[in-house]
């Protein structure tokens, strides 16, 4: 089995299922891919301006990716975005805030392998790699 391959199957046994996976994914994607909010860039100074710098830099970073908390997720998307995110996936809000707590580290990292934030094309070609990845 290749390291996707463990990814993807690691992230299926934390997410409960292939569909929960895709729904999820598609829902994180959409977050990082949202021009209204910036895109990458933006959610990345979402993190920032929540005092949340240090986690999402090591997102971005070639070194170890630092966790981020359900409660972190939450500050950064407020009850709002995160009770339409769930409403959407048919998950409860803090089902959605934990599995958005698990894919953001991992979908950024991939989307920025040598530690740059990727420009427009750079990001969709990645964002089609992500999906195809996690099988969406």
């Amino acid at each position: 089995m290749g390291i996707l391959d463990q990814l993807k199957s690691g992230l299926a046994a934390k997410l409960g299922g292939q569909a929960t996976i895709g729904g999820m994914l598609d829902h994180a994607v959409a977050l990082i891919n949202n021009p209204a909010t910036g895109g990458l860039t933006g959610l990345v100074e979402a993190f920032k301006s929540n005092g949340l710098g240090d986690i999402v830099s090591s997102w971005i970073g070639t070194g170890k990716n630092l966790p981020v908390s359900v409660d972190q997720i939450k500050q950064v998307f407020g009850p709002e975005k995160i009770q339409e995110i769930a409403a959407k996936a048919g998950i409860a809000k803090d089902d959605a805030a934990k599995h958005l707590s698990e894919l953001l580290p991992q979908i950024i990292d991939k989307l920025t392998p040598n530690g740059n934030l990727p420009n427009a094309a750079a990001l969709e070609e990645g964002i089609s790699m992500v999906k195809k990845l996690f099988g969406s």
